[in-house]
This record gives C-alpha cells, structure tokens and sequence, in this order.
C-alpha cells in the first residue's frame, strides 16, 4: 500500500498502514478542508482498490442517493440489488454483500459522509447501527470515512456523543500543505519549475491547498496563471469562494458574514466585538460558527498577552478567502489581465498581510531556526491604545502582531516583513521597534528577556540599526521540511 504519487502526508500513510496491518475492524475518519486532498490521500494510498466505495453527492435528496448507493453496490458485487427505501435497507444490502466476501481484509471507503445526511434521512442512526451490531466486530474490515464538512465530522463522528462516540478506531487530519510541500507538488507533480519567490506569492493566494495548485499551467508565466484562474471569462475560481460555504454549512450566510467582518480587521475581532459587527442576537449560535470555523482551517482563535480567555481573537487566515475578500469579492468588470498589471502598490498592501499569515502556518519552521524547537511555546499577540499614566506620561499606542512566549522566560517579538530585497531597516523603524518593545515592558510587567526577531524574505542589510534583531528567518527557512 502506499503510492508515489502522493505528496508529502507521511505521518497520514504511517497511520494508515498501521491500522491496516491490524486484525481487528477499523473505523478511520479523515477530515480536513475541502480541496485539501483528503480523497486522493485515501484513494492513492489503497491504489483505489476498494471492495466497495461511494460518494454522497452536494445537495442531493436522500431518493437518489439511495439509487446512486444501490448502482454502485450493483457494479461492485456484479449482481442486480433491490433500490433501498431508506438507509437501514441500503446498509443491509451492503452488510450482505461484504459477508459473501472470502478475504482476510475488506476495505470499505464511503466519502463526502456528511452529505449523505440528508435532513431527515435518519442516515446517522442507520449508518451507526451497521457498525455498530456488525461491522465492528468483523474482523479485517477497514471502514474510511471521509468528509470536507469538519464540524460535521468532528461532532458527528469523531466526537461523536451518540452511537458513534469513541468508536472511530483513528481519526487522521488533513492540513493544508506547507511550502515545503508546495515545492514538491509543483516540481514533481506539475512539472513546475519556479524560483521560491513565485512559490511564495502562489501560497500567499492560494495556500496550501492541492486543488488550487492543480489548476496552474506549466509554461505560463505566474501572473497569467493567476488572471486565467480568477479573471478570465469563465475563470474556474472566481466562483469557487461561495461554493465552499455551502458546501461545508447550511447556514452558510451567518458564516460567509464572519469572515467578511474579520476580512476587514488584519488583527481580528473578539466573539463580543463579532457580535457587535453582526448585530446577532444568538451569541450561542454565534460561538458555534465561530467554533465550526477554526475547525475548517479559515480562522484561528488566539490569545492576546496577558488576556484570559473572553479576550481572546478571531482571525481570518485563509490565504484563499484573504485574497478574494482583497480582489474578488463582488467587484465586476475586472480586465482579464488584471493581476498582470495590478499597481505594485496595491499588490503590495496585501502581501504585507498575506506574508504574516504564511508566517503564522510555519511556525515550526520559525521555532526550527531558531533552535527552540524543544521549547515549551505560546503564541500570542499583543496590542494597546494610547494610553496616559498619572505623572502624564503619553505612551503611544503599539501591536505586536507575534509573540514567541517561550517556556525559558524568553519573549521573541518577531517582526514580519515581506519585501522583494533584502530588508533594510531604518533609523525610524529601529526606534519604534525600541518604544515598543519599552510600551510592551512597562504594561505586561514581564520579566522575560525580550529579543526582537526579524521574519521576511531576503534577510537583512547590515547597518547601524540592524543590530537590534537578534536573529533573521528568512524565506528559505520557511521552506525547511
């Protein structure tokens, strides 16, 4: 098992090929967001040979996903099958079938599980009794569950409080790719040769996600590339950002307005300021989007220094959403070759915000540089407005958008700047870096030691101000395994 056509996911395939090397039933959720590349991990891995796989279908009545189950079930045991009225029926039919079986591993792939939830199709119940009275106990039978709604997958199977609670043998979460990853999906499978600056901008649009990356073009330049996927005539992504949310939630509005509101705060917005924005009035309904968000890989939940919980952030940090809420978003009459002639300027107020986020999804490869690896970390943001002591002291405000909070009472304030050159710092900057680093002190009373880090692309130009950074990460950090 196994398959060299997959990119990277080795600690997935380990997984994997463990559990098939047991003898006991297996129940396997994978879930991830969509375009992840959650059913070619699944289908590669096997080399598709499944003894029985389906795939619920987007927004289809439980009828026909019945006759589509009942065809499939026909193609696989080669026999005619009676159409299932309801899903207790077609789970019988398939209990049947893999019991005439004579094979000492049977592996059952059902893909995109959530959307075979139909409202009252009693699929759940249906789906936990096959397992639970028979499957379970069927010695080398390997079930794979697969679905892009990671809330769903989460609650209902995962961790699941119904009949499925703590039965899933494994669950294996999907991320989005890394740059490393980016590289060798490109070169490898894509035949995409591109210096690590272009990979970079690739990410920065359209993350780490396999699917999007499928569709650029070998030969074309990289801002061709990107004005046939969004601004052509019939560009396959300009759409693509709505689709997600009705893929993944039924109340896709409440969400879609979320990541509007947060799309407009690079630093985030608290669940009350969210609430403020949406004018909600359910704060229980707000928190579970919220929550079923995080899940799904478009925003983080993180806390400010020195704040409890209820002051914790929101933050978009979907690369894709990030650039269609910036260039998409319901704009028309975009010129097919926009992204080809954008102003620099404008390019380059987004990247700024873009280079942060691709930051905050490698940290790892930051903590690698930094040789704290092994050291116990928290991840943090810090901000404050102007503010006046009792003496009348003005101190301005100041926001540090990542703190390194280290276990060896050691503070990294890690600046991010994304530039085509090597980063020269001035004598301004290099004194609001001070003030700033004084405000922090002076309000959070830390007695850490505080050293600045410098993140950006092409290292730092030695000067006299230079000197204040402790240590640079550079692009091709990044790029580390």
């Amino acid at each position: 098992m196994g398959n060299n056509r997959i990119i990277g996911r080795e600690y997935e395939q380990h997984i994997l090929k463990n559990v098939c090397e047991e003898k006991e039933a297996r129940l396997i959720a994978v879930y991830g967001r969509r375009r992840v590349g959650k059913t070619y991990l699944v289908k590669y891995f096997f080399e598709e040979n499944f003894d029985f796989f389906f795939t619920g279908s987007f927004e289809t009545p439980m009828k026909i996903q019945l006759a589509l189950f009942s065809s499939a079930l026909k193609e696989y045991s080669r026999n005619s099958a009676p159409l299932p009225k309801n899903w207790f029926e077609a789970f019988d039919l398939l209990k049947a079938y893999l019991m005439s079986l004579n094979k000492k591993q049977i592996v059952v792939f059902l893909d995109e599980l959530p959307w075979m939830d139909t409202p009252k199709s009693n699929f759940l119940t249906a789906f936990s009794y096959f397992w639970n009275s028979w499957a379970s106990t069927h010695d080398g039978l390997k079930l794979i569950v697969c679905g892009s709604a990671t809330s769903w997958m989460l609650d209902k199977v995962v961790g699941d409080k119904g009949g499925l609670y703590g039965r899933s043998s494994r669950s294996i979460y999907i991320a989005p790719f890394n740059l490393y990853e980016v590289e060798s999906f490109l070169h490898q499978r894509k035949g995409i040769v591109w210096n690590r600056y272009q990979i970079l901008e690739a990410y920065m649009i359209f993350g780490g996600i396999p699917y999007y990356l499928d569709m650029l073009e070998k030969g074309l330049p990289f801002e061709r590339n990107i004005d046939n996927l969004f601004y052509r005539d019939g560009a396959p992504l300009r759409t693509e950002y709505e689709f997600l949310f009705r893929s993944l939630f039924r109340s896709s509005a409440l969400y879609r307005n979320i990541v509007d509101a947060l799309a407009k705060k690079n630093k985030g917005l608290t669940q009350k300021e969210i609430k403020e924005e949406l004018r909600a009035s359910d704060g229980g309904v707000l928190s579970t989007a919220l929550d079923n968000l995080c899940k799904c890989d478009f925003i983080r939940k993180y806390s400010a220094y020195g704040k409890k919980e209820h002051g914790s952030l929101y933050q978009l940090t979907d690369l894709f959403c990030l650039y269609h809420q910036k260039f998409i978003g319901n704009q028309t009459g975009h010129d097919e070759h926009y992204w080809t002639n954008i102003k620099e300027s404008t390019r380059n107020s987004w990247a700024g915000y873009a280079f942060e986020q691709v930051c905050l999804h490698h940290i790892n490869q930051i903590k690698e540089k930094l040789s704290i690896k092994g050291v116990l970390t928290n991840i943090c943001s810090w901000s404050i407005t102007r503010q006046t002591d009792k003496d009348g002291t003005i101190w301005p405000g100041a926001q540090i958008d990542l703190l390194l909070c280290r276990g060896d009472h050691v503070i990294n304030v890690c600046e991010m700047k994304y530039s085509q050159y090597s980063y020269a710092l001035t004598k301004e900057y290099e004194t609001k870096i001070r003030e700033r680093n004084n405000t922090f002190v002076h309000f959070t009373n830390t007695k850490d030691a505080i050293q600045n880090i410098l993140v950006t692309t092409y290292g730092l130009k030695e000067n006299l101000y230079s000197g204040i950074f402790s240590a640079t990460v550079t692009m091709e950090d990044l790029f580390s395994k």
